[in-house]
């Protein structure tokens, strides 16, 4: 019955996306990873990006970590950019560039959970697997007024076996992409289109008028206040200096500014930039990012200079040289910005 109705309004109000009209999997993983923590329209285009550049899995596999960050910039969470490459290459080097067939062949690759493992091979193969993601979880707990907190591990578990019993034996491609589809378009985390979903008259929590309970959570997310003080050297040839982050770090293999802690700007170019006798500090503009479990507050010091020794592994770029380098987003807009004031 669920899975009739979601299917016959799936058929009638999807959306008109790629990645739907294909069995091949390489181009619905990309799709997958992609889109996770990034809406439709935003990740839409990278798609599209990657798979002009990157045609095939093998593609992909040969391109250097630098470029695929710099394609990448702007979704964040930039860990999926390196694990998007990582299985690329072991796709290509240890199964000659094809994907494993099976749910459970899937999941033995490194870089492809169970969510992931479940579209390729219900999209691609037509298994019948169900896919569990964060709008099968609020779309199902609201259905059945379900209180379990879904970051536990054992209530996920508890998900994915409720959803095998729900799931169309037939057109389970159909019927992962429909429920997926209805928690992304009518029940949406706030204000959910109710009159609009055809599962209302089977909704628990729609009848008992609990919608905005569900789905449960055990945790709230801390969000946490970080400063970063970065100094933009700048040089008389209108170039700015750059670092690449080190591989431990969540910016890891990006590039930004040198970072300091210490109030005292002089002192610390004293101690850490001994070289450079003549500068000029330009003054500093505040900037803020807000990330999912961090706001930052980031304070940029211009410093003009070109006593910089390249012992730092640090060197100065050009504008043209700085757009290809992959950066996070917050820093490409703060670099526009002083160039824009060259």
């Amino acid at each position: 019955m669920i899975a009739i109705e979601l299917i016959k309004w799936y058929k009638k109000n999807k959306r008109d996306l790629p990645w739907r009209e294909t069995t091949d999997s390489y181009p619905i993983w990309l799709s997958e990873v992609i889109l996770q923590q990034t809406r439709v329209l935003q990740g839409l285009p990278y798609y599209e990006k990657f798979l002009r550049k990157y045609p095939s899995v093998c593609d992909l596999a040969a391109a250097e970590e630098s470029e695929v960050l710099r394609i990448w910039q702007g979704l964040g969470y930039y860990s999926r950019a390196r694990n998007l490459l990582k299985t690329a290459q072991i796709i290509c080097n240890e199964y000659s560039g094809k994907f494993p067939k099976t749910y459970a062949d899937l999941l033995k690759l490194k870089g492809i959970g169970t969510y992931t493992a479940a579209a390729i091979a219900s999209f691609a193969n037509k298994e019948v697997v169900p896919v569990v993601d964060g709008n099968v979880f609020r779309v199902i707990s609201r259905l059945y007024s379900i209180a379990l907190p879904i970051d536990k591990p054992s209530t996920k578990q508890y998900f994915f076996d409720l959803s095998k019993t729900l799931i169309s034996v037939a057109s389970p491609d159909l019927y992962n992409q429909a429920i997926m589809e209805l928690g992304a378009t009518v029940c949406k985390p706030k204000k959910p289109d109710c009159h609009l979903c055809p599962l209302r008259s089977l909704c628990l929590s729609s009848k008992e008028k609990t919608i905005d309970k569900f789905p449960f959570k055990e945790k709230k997310i801390k969000v946490q206040n970080r400063l970063i003080k970065y100094i933009c050297f700048k040089d008389d040839n209108k170039n700015i200096l750059l670092k690449k982050r080190d591989s431990s770090d969540i910016w890891s293999n990006l590039y930004d500014f040198p970072e300091f802690e210490i109030d005292n700007l002089e002192k610390h170019i004293e101690q850490s930039f001994p070289e450079i006798l003549n500068y000029e500090i330009k003054g500093f503009k505040t900037f803020n990012h807000i990330l999912t479990h961090r706001k930052l507050e980031i304070q940029v010091f211009t410093v003009l200079t070109r006593e910089i020794k390249e012992k730092h592994n640090l060197l100065f770029y050009d504008e043209k040289a700085v757009d290809i380098l992959p950066k996070p987003i917050i820093i490409k807009n703060i670099i526009d910005i002083i160039f824009s004031e060259f």
